[in-house]
């Protein structure tokens, strides 16, 4: 292979190839990394002077070096799914065979012996790697607490539904998987009512309404045609969170929420809205606020009909 093919290969997997996809000879290989061409990263695998060292390539870099049929996985499958993971992580691979394979440095090799929804592989930023399912009741098995804010960014992005999470976590669970009691607990956390919640500021809001013992509410019902956040059961108060990156940047949701109250209101319906401060660093005088508001409300008011 000439020196531009093995250019334009590395590059298009983030700047690493192997001594196999290169075609050269070990003499060749080794002759490319004492000139500075390439640089090692594990046996048979380099990196194109030059690129940038990124997580990526290191996931690229350790697939490869992992032979036919690794994936990347747990933490480094989270990453390259868009989900934030902390820049100290190592990297994950499956293995899925019983192969001998050299120690691999910032690489955890698992070879697990639940192969389930392993195949098909996904590609991601053109990386083979686990599915998203997948990805995430491994993640639990590594990173227990990290696991909540994962599920919470797949759900969010729309990557999965609660309904695909608890199908998973049927098809996994079994003695000795490791992952699954972490995934059980992320989805108790994002799930209101057997629905996911749409934001931080809504769990938020749950865990509130939780602690201060205030009225049972219905998350996410439809209002005179109008998707709410929080009903007070029994009462015609409507508890709306206000996030700002969802509805104070976004000038047509802002319109939107405008509209809505308003025709809300004209209905019969008491909508009160709280910020993503109120709910988090008062807490106290939210709670007491909603209270207030419940409070005046009494039977003989009759409530809207939905």
């Amino acid at each position: 292979m000439r020196l531009d093919e093995l250019d334009d290969l590395a590059r298009r997997n983030h700047g690493v190839v192997s001594r196999a996809q290169s075609g050269l000879s070990e003499d060749a290989w080794r002759r490319a990394i004492r000139a500075g061409t390439l640089v090692r990263v594990h046996s048979g695998v380099a990196r194109l002077v030059g690129t940038a060292n990124t997580p990526e390539q290191r996931i690229a870099a350790a697939v490869l070096a992992g032979g036919p049929g690794a994936l990347a996985s747990h933490r480094s499958a989270t990453l390259l799914w868009a989900v934030p993971r902390p820049e100290a992580d190592p990297v994950d691979i499956i293995v899925p065979d019983r192969r001998a394979l050299r120690q691999l440095s910032g690489v955890v090799v698992h070879r697990p012996r639940d192969h389930a929804h392993l195949f098909p592989p996904q590609r991601r930023s053109n990386i083979t790697c686990t599915n998203i399912l997948r990805t995430l009741c491994d993640l639990g098995a590594v990173d227990d607490a990290g696991t909540v804010e994962a599920v919470g960014h797949a759900l969010l992005a729309r990557l999965v539904t609660l309904g695909a999470l608890e199908v998973t976590l049927i098809a996994h669970a079994r003695p000795g998987r490791h992952g699954v009691r972490a995934l059980r607990r992320a989805i108790d956390v994002w799930s209101i009512d057997s629905r996911p919640a749409d934001s931080l500021l809504e769990r938020a809001m749950h865990r509130l309404i939780t602690r201060y013992r205030l009225p049972a509410v219905e998350f996410h019902p439809i209002v005179e045609g109008w998707e709410v956040d929080f009903r007070v059961v029994d009462t015609p108060v409507i508890l709306e969170c206000d996030g700002w990156s969802t509805h104070g940047l976004d000038r047509t949701q802002f319109e939107r929420d405008r509209r809505r109250d308003a025709e809300l209101a004209a209905a019969g319906w008491i909508v009160v809205r709280f910020t993503y401060r109120a709910v988090t660093l008062d807490p106290s005088r939210t709670a007491a606020r909603i209270r207030a508001v419940t409070d005046r409300w009494t039977p003989a008011v009759a409530v809207p009909s939905a």
